[in-house]
């Protein structure tokens, strides 16, 4: 089973060999917040200072991302992901895309 320390940023890993490159493998989601929590976060845009339920939901929404690009790779059979970043955009006001993405392989 692929997990998350088998993420890497980097494109080679001391110790280890890479002995197969199976590939692109990411995963994605779009969040939003509910009508309530976005009204509350306009307020607190007036006077400045973090978002906690933003913070919250775009947390949430790297750890399902990551989550889908894991068994994105897993299926392909790989035990090892290089080059994993994270990207976001908005998408719509109020709703942000997280994606998850990197090269799936095989270590010896």
């Amino acid at each position: 089973m692929i997990t998350r320390k088998d993420l890497f940023t980097i494109n080679s890993v001391p110790g280890k060999t890479v002995v197969e490159v199976l590939g692109y493998v990411k995963g994605s989601t779009v969040q939003t917040k509910n009508v309530g929590k976005d009204i509350l976060a306009g307020f607190k845009s007036l006077i400045g200072g973090e978002i906690n339920s933003y913070t919250e939901m775009m947390n949430d929404a790297r750890k399902i991302a990551t989550e889908r690009l894991l068994k994105d790779a897993e299926a392909l059979g790989a035990n090892g992901v290089i080059g994993f970043r994270l990207q976001t955009s908005a998408v719509m006001g109020g709703a942000a895309e997280i994606i998850a993405y990197g090269t799936a392989v095989k270590f010896e």
